[in-house]
């Protein structure tokens, strides 16, 4: 039941909450937004292309290789001018050479065969001492266990089965720095966020998000019955339902310069 990001129907599936106060301030800390050419390479419903135009990027080119998810994030970013949409991929995104300041990757590597080919692509759209920032989770960030803020580790306390796929899928630091300094870059910082995924005012609208899947690609392994089973299993975990809850996840995120 992998999601299938070519599917009209789920063209929204990434475009359903906005960029977290954390995440835009690790970036405005580490990395000179402002007036940028930049591009979000898998950009998937725009989120974070919206968030970097917000920051004051000059330019953002949206790059996903889905034109089901193009079409939502073309939605999510309808009213903003200084935004592009174009088809390509990690490998070859169309880009012209030499022409960005700055790249996102956010959660993409973990989709990909060869990230190698990935920052060989991302070397080559970047001026030189242009950066590369890179958001994913590690093997170790996946394991990290369940609790009333972290609702990602129950799914893997209800489904251990579920724990190769997402951990085999992932790549260590060390795979990461390898590649990058392979392919022109050199890593400046190695970066972990608690980043707030969305804030609930009970359990029925995790409940809801949960059941349509939104953005959490690791569901679509789960039949109807068994994602039914998971939130019954997260509702028992937890220790109240009834009140406001603030779902987050852990991530780790690489800042690479070209050289």
């Amino acid at each position: 039941m992998t999601i299938n990001f070519h599917d009209e129907k789920n063209k929204s599936s990434y475009t359903t909450r906005t960029a977290d106060d954390s995440w835009i301030q690790l970036i405005h800390n580490n990395v000179h937004v402002s007036n940028k050419q930049m591009a979000d390479i898998g950009c998937g419903g725009g989120i974070y292309t919206k968030a970097l135009l917000s920051m004051g990027a000059a330019h953002v080119t949206g790059v996903d290789f889905s034109e089901a998810m193009l079409k939502g994030a073309a939605e999510y970013c309808h009213a903003i001018d200084n935004v592009t949409f174009r088809q390509g991929d990690a490998y070859q995104t169309t880009l012209p050479a030499n022409q960005l300041d700055i790249v996102l990757e956010r959660a993409l590597i973990h989709h990909l065969k060869d990230i190698d080919a990935c920052f060989k692509e991302a070397y080559r759209v970047l001026k030189k001492k242009g950066f590369l920032i890179i958001q994913d989770r590690t093997p170790q960030d996946c394991l990290v266990p369940g609790s009333e803020n972290h609702i990602r580790g129950y799914f893997f306390e209800k489904f251990p089965h579920l724990i190769h796929t997402e951990v085999s899928r992932r790549y260590d630091s060390g795979q990461v720095k390898k590649a990058l300094e392979t392919n022109g870059f050199r890593l400046e910082k190695q970066l972990s966020l608690w980043e707030t995924r969305c804030e609930y005012l009970h359990f029925e609208e995790l409940e809801k998000d949960l059941l349509l899947r939104a953005g959490r690609s690791i569901l679509h392994e789960l039949t109807d019955e068994q994602l039914c089973e998971l939130v019954a299993f997260i509702r028992d975990r937890l220790p109240d339902t009834t009140g406001k809850m603030i779902e987050k996840d852990l991530w780790t995120i690489w800042i690479a310069q070209a050289y």
